[in-house]
């Protein structure tokens, strides 16, 4: 398993703290390469009215913009949740080398948990994945989030 990068991992929980700022789900990401930040994201969901404006969408998509190219070769993503199926099947298409992630996501995950997008004979390409990392720091800004608004 290659070194998982501590700093960057830092900036997601970063963006996912920003996120939590404006209202959002606080989960955050961050595209890379060779160490350097391509794109930093935090969910926007609501801010934006766009179901599809996940933290892991946002980064990818700028990250894309910044290179001028569709696809992110070389590239790794560093997320504080499980990406759910759209963004896994969206990290699958922009070719992103590695998945670091923080916390798993029982419900709405689609890398580790629900479809397990990556393990289907129709993935056309698959990340190296690395989860769990930080997963209990992620966990508990999630649950604090959302048992502030029960």
């Amino acid at each position: 398993m290659p070194p998982s990068k501590p700093d960057l991992l830092s900036l997601a929980f970063d963006a996912a703290r920003a996120a939590e700022e404006r209202g959002e789900v606080p989960i955050g990401a961050v595209v890379a390469r060779d160490g350097a930040v391509l794109a930093i994201a935090g969910n926007r969901t609501r801010e934006l009215n766009d179901p599809t404006a996940h933290a892991e969408m946002l980064a990818i998509r700028a990250a894309c913009a910044e290179l001028g190219d569709e696809r992110l070769t070389g590239c790794d993503l560093y997320v504080t949740l499980e990406p759910c199926p759209m963004c896994a099947a969206a990290i699958s298409f922009a070719r992103i080398r590695r998945l670091y992630f923080a916390a798993n996501d029982p419900k709405g995950g689609g890398v580790e948990s629900g479809p397990r997008l990556y393990h289907q004979p129709t993935c056309h390409h698959a990340p190296e994945v690395y989860g769990g990392l930080r997963a209990g720091e992620a966990g508990d800004m999630l649950r604090a989030f959302f048992g502030e608004r029960r």
